[in-house]
Parts: C-alpha cells; sequence; structure tokens
C-alpha cells in the first residue's frame, strides 16, 4: 500500500534542517490538494446521486476508524449548525464509538459484527446514502458499514487512498485520492488525512447547494446558535431583500430565526403563508420567490441562470 510504504524521499527526514523538513510536509499537502483534483469528475458524480437520495428524505451516514473516521465524523456534525442538516438524517459510525474521537480504542476497526449490527439497528435502507473513508481501503469496520449498508439498498460512497481496495471496488461510487507515501510513512494523518478532509468538505458542500441549502453563495439555512451567526443572518437578509437591520432582526424573530421564512416574511407573506410556500418549493428558496412571483434576476447574470458554468478564476471562461 502506497499510505503506508517508506518512500526514499523522505528517508533521513530526522537528520535535515526544520526549513527542509517543512518545506517536503507542504509540498505534501500540495500534492494533495492536486489528488483532489483529478478526481472531480468522481466527487461530482458522487454528488448527483446522493442528491437524488437526499431530495426523498434520506439519511446521511459518515462511517469510519481512526483518523479517517474523525475526519468524517467532523464533516457530518459540521452540516447542522452551517445548513441546518436535521440531526435525525445524519448518522456518525465512528469505530469504537465517541470514545475513540480522542483517543485510539484498541481493536475498535476490527470489529466486523457491531459493523454490522450498527447499520442493521439504525434500520439504514434504499433512502439512505452511507460515505465510508479508509485510508487503506480495507479497513475492517469501515468495510462491514459498507457492505452490509449496501446489501439493504443504500447509496454507498468509498473514498480512499490506495488503489483497487475493497472500500473503492464495492463502492457505488468510488474517490480514489492518489496521495502516495507519506513524508512519515504510514501516517496518513498528513497527506493522505488532508486529501480526504478537503473531498468530504467539498463533496458535502456540493450536496448542500445541489439541496437548495445556498442561496446566492450564502448560508441560508444556517442555524444562528450565537451573536455572530444571528448578526450574519440579519445581514444576509440585508443583503437579499435591502431592508434595514432592524427590519430584519424583527423578521427574523417572526420566522423562528428561519433565514428562507424571514426573506418571504420580508417580501410580504404571513408566516403560515411563507411556510406553506417554502413547502411546496421543497425548501428552494429561488423556488419560493418564483411562486410568490418575484422579478427574475438578470438572465445576463450567470449566477442566476440555474446550473451553468461559473466564471473560471482568474478570469471568464471562454
Amino acid at each position: 500500500m502506497n499510505t503506508e510504504r517508506p518512500s526514499p524521499r523522505y528517508s533521513n527526514i530526522d537528520l535535515w534542517d526544520p526549513a527542509d523538513i517543512l518545506d517536503a510536509m507542504i509540498e505534501g499537502q500540495l500534492a494533495a490538494v492536486a489528488s483532489v483534483r483529478a478526481v472531480r469528475p468522481a466527487i461530482e458524480s458522487a454528488a448527483l446521486a446522493m442528491e437524488a437520495r437526499l431530495k426523498e428524505g434520506g439519511r446521511l451516514i459518515y462511517a469510519g476508524a481512526g483518523t479517517s473516521g474523525r475526519l468524517a465524523v467532523q464533516d457530518g456534525a459540521e452540516l447542522m449548525p452551517t445548513f441546518s442538516w436535521p440531526e435525525d438524517r445524519l448518522l456518525l459510525l465512528m469505530a469504537g464509538g465517541k470514545d475513540a474521537m480522542t483517543r485510539a480504542i484498541e481493536g475498535a476497526e476490527d470489529e466486523i459484527e457491531y459493523a454490522r449490527r450498527l447499520v442493521q439497528q439504525h434500520g439504514i435502507g434504499e433512502k439512505d446514502v452511507l460515505i465510508a473513508v479508509a485510508a487503506s481501503g480495507t479497513t475492517p469496520f469501515t468495510l462491514a458499514c459498507l457492505r452490509e449498508a449496501k446489501q439493504r439498498g443504500a447509496l454507498t460512497i468509498g473514498i480512499a487512498n490506495n488503489a483497487g481496495t475493497p472500500v473503492l471496488n464495492e463502492a457505488a461510487h468510488a474517490i480514489w485520492l492518489d496521495t502516495g507515501a507519506e513524508p512519515i510513512a504510514g501516517s496518513t494523518r498528513m497527506n493522505a488525512g488532508t486529501a480526504q478532509r478537503i473531498t468530504l468538505n467539498v463533496l458535502s458542500s456540493l450536496v448542500m447547494i445541489l439541496l437548495g441549502r445556498v442561496y446566492d453563495g450564502l448560508m441560508v439555512d444556517l442555524q444562528a446558535v450565537n451573536e455572530k451567526l444571528v448578526g450574519r443572518s440579519e445581514r444576509i437578509l440585508v443583503q437579499l431583500t435591502g431592508c434595514g437591520r432592524d427590519e430584519a432582526r424583527r423578521a427574523l424573530a417572526d420566522a423562528g430565526g428561519n433565514v428562507k421564512l424571514a426573506v418571504l416574511l420580508l417580501h410580504g407573506c404571513a408566516a403560515a403563508e411563507a411556510a406553506d410556500i417554502l413547502t411546496r418549493a421543497g425548501g428552494q428558496l429561488r423556488a419560493a420567490l418564483a411562486l410568490i412571483g418575484q422579478p427574475a434576476p438578470d438572465p445576463a447574470d450567470l449566477r442566476y441562470s440555474g446550473r451553468v458554468a461559473a466564471p473560471a478564476i482568474g478570469g471568464e471562461r471562454e
């Protein structure tokens, strides 16, 4: 396995000048970013398949062990405050349970039967999506979760850093991150972990955008659980509707902190009407605004013309 083999590139690294060690490790991090870019089509394909299941009310499930599991759990946990992803539609299957988030649990990643029972107990099925993350691509706990979920009809996404491994071969959508050997042999918290973190981040963020939890580049489904986020919600309303800060604050209060509902209230809808419209629009603010006859944005602005190519970074697309 490439993630386990010592690399001649890093031999005697402990004898190097500290500046050279840092340069080598940073070089590895840049290569990890490039490995994600190389599999953009696979990430996009997985996201579109996930969107189809999750639109029907399915759950999003992350499975992993060790570093990979911690990265998976972190990504899943961030979906609730950022996008108001419902807690009852999120499952985090970590080998060793919560204790494994802060310390290694001996033998946890080998618990195949426990993994199967978890999938069965949670009733994972056809509407659900399971993302299995394992640098090796062979971790028994993670692989058992994937296999059991797949057998029960769930959509499976496999993320691994070694080619031709079971997590990739048996997933409906395989994402191979070719990060190669690590600066410290076998320390997959480094290059492999960085690539996994980026992949999970962009995959889940793309899915949330596709599901309408982002509007005009803004987090319109955020949970305002502190003063900073309350202020952000108010600024979002000011930006989207042109209202004043006090008006935004009142609308948010009337909408129970829900930014999308507050937008509709500021466009003249009653509270019950706004909730009904948003439900009919499938939670999509853009569709909800169309239902109440808001003028369509300028079609010359690519941001508003549906799923179209965005301007390239650093210039316009040709």
